[in-house]
């Protein structure tokens, strides 16, 4: 995908109404009801998901950061990792501008018997550990939701009976009025005031589910969580949210991740820092230390005089590249910790030591700039 400012045509310091503005007015350019070119709807999808993210504070801050886009393969990849469809990206410009702002309907393209009865969507949140963001996770999410009626299969109509095509409408789910103005004839698309944009009407409802062609219960989805994730992602499981009513498609499933906090490390994207406590001694001696890592302990090479602040890597130790190959690394930070409480013994070593220190170095540099020459940058 193209940078979303540019697919805007907005300038990465437009404000919130500015970006609202140049979506309406790029939808109403390429909405596939007015824009009969074949890659009308491509461009509007795109502008469509690129209004998502800016739209939104967090989202936006996170583009801005990263140049990733929530939910595209590019910004997140693996699989349920994808652009949004021509239905979300039409929920989009009519959750926030309706229908057109009053002139979708002189186009045609209304919504329809199918999109009338679309179940909700659901969304649920996932925790995992920094172990199974490292390793991807398998779920299983058991959802309380309605479900299909199994006495009239998910129709609404009593057994033995079906639903009948609505008369006022012909099936469509939506009525046309042709009126004039100054600017010539039009015509003007709405709901089916008999069906409710539903195509059709039941003359004998279910007595279980009342017509509606569901009821109440669970079921159980699993979700496959692909390694790399962060607080930041989502998967979409497409028509695996709420069932539809009278036999209409379900919604979609959100599954938001949320990723514990790990008192071991530090997160940087797909590096991890984790902190080496050493004692005078280690220090100056040098040794090998066990370094917790996301796939277990690793043996480290600690060389004699390492000084504090030092930052020593462990190439690909860190967390995958999501949507890439190859992971990132684990750097190391060392500090030297002083004993609060010795013994006599220790402290006539000490001053015996402290005989023969001479003067110590002088500062060299940020954690920051070590992390920097530890990484080669």
């Amino acid at each position: 995908m193209s940078d979303l400012y540019q697919l805007l045509q907005v300038e990465r310091g437009a404000s919130d109404d500015e970006i609202k503005k140049a979506y309406r007015r790029l939808a109403m350019q390429y909405h596939p009801d007015r824009n009969p070119a074949h890659d009308a709807e491509e461009m509007f999808k795109e502008i469509s998901e690129a209004y998502q993210v800016l739209s939104d504070p967090d989202k936006r801050a996170y583009y801005d950061r990263t140049g990733a886009v929530p939910g595209s393969q590019s910004g997140y990849g693996g699989a349920g990792f994808q652009h949004i469809d021509l239905s979300e990206a039409l929920n989009i410009f009519m959750r926030d501008f309706g229908a057109f702002g009053g002139f979708e309907n002189i186009f045609g393209g209304g919504r329809g018997p199918i999109e009338a009865n679309r179940g909700q969507d659901l969304k649920v949140t996932v925790k995992l550990s920094l172990q199974e963001v490292a390793l991807g996770a398998r779920r299983s999410i058991r959802l309380k939701t309605l479900t299909p009626c199994a006495e009239c299969a998910g129709t609404g109509a009593a057994k033995g009976t079906r639903p009948a095509t609505c008369t006022t409408c012909g099936g469509t789910g939506e009525v046309r009025r042709a009126a004039r103005s100054m600017f010539g004839q039009f015509v003007q698309v709405g709901p089916c005031p008999t069906c409710h944009g539903e195509g059709s009407v039941i003359a004998t409802p279910c007595e279980v589910c009342r017509g509606e062609g569901r009821v109440k219960g669970e079921r159980t989805e699993t979700v496959d969580i692909p390694p790399g994730v962060s607080s930041q992602n989502y998967i979409t499981l497409r028509g695996k949210g709420t069932t539809g009513p009278r036999g209409g498609p379900n919604g979609d499933l959100v599954v938001m991740i949320e990723v514990k906090d790990d008192d071991r490390f530090e997160r940087d994207g797909d590096n991890l820092i984790v902190d080496l406590p050493l004692s005078f001694s280690q220090a100056a001696l040098g040794m090998v230390a066990s370094i917790p890592t996301p796939y277990g302990d690793e043996r480290l090479p600690i060389p004699a005089g390492v000084q504090p602040g030092t930052v020593l890597r462990l190439k690909g130790k860190g967390l995958p590249r999501l949507g890439a190959s190859g992971s990132g690394d684990l750097n190391v930070r060392v500090f030297v910790w002083t004993p609060e409480d010795i013994t006599d013994e220790q402290r006539a070593l000490f001053v015996e030591l402290a005989k023969h220190e001479g003067e110590g170095p002088k500062k060299k540099g940020t954690f920051w700039a070590k992390l920097k020459e530890a990484l080669g940058a």
